[in-house]
């Protein structure tokens, strides 16, 4: 039978990161016995230590709350079937070119439909840039974890919030990853709110991952034949999310996730990640590994997208891997959302790509439903797609 630390008050969580003879002596403790996960993942939580600080403490058995589902389980490995070069890799540059956009535009178009991901280079953000943001983030991420606690909340959809698994208490299992979430959009943080020594970074990544994203989305927006400028004047990219993970080595990687399998729920998410790898990507019934590409990012169309294309855009699945890497993975996501509903408050696929012989997939939908379906569970795929979609009837 499998044994794990398993940790009965605040202060033992604390302890650990004092003492290395801890899991020795509590090893012996048979998961199964009185076992409480309310409140073994409330004491994980208030103690703000996070995955992190379990990962430095040099653990080598991950609490039984970390440990997922044998269905889940069964196939945590490496892609077989496809490369990372499978993954559209797409040039941005000679953007301005009449030709060139054109290939473009049709380029990723076809990555929207068919992988709903794809990976931008040349897309005009210094190389300095994105390695010094990486470095920032994993510079807040390094620190001790009394120093990273008077962040750690969990106040969502506002401000900043450093805590470990945003859906720490909606999920049936947690993953192995710490998050620092900053809000750029409509209301956004205030810079002395986010830590001193990323806030530079994630104030000038607010302006590079904003362009990058809001440039895709001129192309995907032509790419369903309407005018460059028409998701921006949607107001896609004013409700702004800015999200640095990171993924500390995990001592049993077979037994859990980074984050678990889910689809994004905005419009278009910006993704910049360093070496270590971990993200796959579901594509014909297979996962895919995504390597990284030097310089490059990593570009995902959302549930929203896909419900306002009408379908012609494909929200994907995807999961990070836990990392078996002594080196953290650090990953840092842009969301890009809607910032303005209609003055109705609903929301559905644009009229001007509807037709009879194109009729809607979707039903309109309220932002109160978008909200609620997002906040009330953990990370999924495609709920609210699946609770929107109109059945055919013969």
């Amino acid at each position: 039978m499998r044994k794990v630390i398993h940790y009965k008050t605040r202060s033992h969580w604390l302890l650990v990161l004092r003492s290395q003879n801890l899991h020795s002596k509590m090893a012996a403790i048979d998961a199964t016995s009185g076992y409480d996960r309310v409140k073994e993942v409330k004491e994980f939580d208030e103690s703000k230590i996070g995955v992190k600080g379990l990962s430095d403490a040099g653990i080598t058995s991950i609490p039984q709350f970390f440990v997922h589902d044998p269905k889940t389980l069964s196939d945590l490995k490496p892609s077989s079937k496809y490369t990372a070069a499978t993954l559209p890799t797409i040039d941005l540059s000679d953007i301005n070119s009449v030709t060139h956009r054109a290939k473009i535009v049709e380029q990723i178009n076809l990555a929207a439909k068919t992988w709903g991901f794809f990976q931008v280079i040349n897309h005009g953000v210094p190389v300095s840039v994105l390695d010094e943001t990486l470095k920032a983030v994993k510079a807040f991420h390094d620190q001790p974890h009394e120093v990273k606690a008077k962040y750690y909340k969990r106040e969502e959809g506002k401000g900043v919030m450093y805590a470990s698994n945003n859906d720490l208490y909606r999920t049936k299992a947690a993953s192995w990853h710490d998050s620092l979430q900053v809000w750029m959009g409509p209301q956004r943080s205030e810079a002395e709110e986010i830590p001193e020594m990323c806030r530079n970074e994630v104030v000038a990544w607010d302006f590079h991952a904003t362009k990058v994203g809001e440039t895709v989305m001129e192309l995907l927006s032509e790419g369903l034949g309407l005018e460059a400028g028409k998701f921006k004047e949607l107001t896609f990219s004013d409700a702004r999310v800015i999200v640095g993970h990171c993924y500390p080595y995990c001592p049993q990687p077979d037994l859990t996730v980074g984050i678990t399998s889910h689809t994004d729920p905005g419009i278009v998410t910006v993704l910049l990640q360093n070496h270590v790898p971990g993200l796959q990507v579901r594509h014909q019934n297979e996962w895919v590994d995504v390597k990284p590409v030097p310089g490059g990012l990593v570009i995902n169309i959302g549930d929203l997208l896909q419900i306002i294309s009408n379908g012609e855009y494909k929200s994907v699945q995807h999961r990070v891997l836990a990392n078996s890497w002594k080196e953290s993975r650090i990953s840092i996501v842009m969301f890009l959302n809607q910032g303005k509903w209609k003055e109705d408050g609903y929301c559905g696929p644009l009229p001007e790509l509807l037709s009879s012989e194109k009729p809607p997939v979707y039903r309109n939908f309220t932002v109160q439903e978008y909200v609620e379906n997002f906040y009330s569970k953990g990370l999924d795929s495609k709920s609210l797609i699946e609770k929107i979609t109109i059945k055919k009837h013969n």
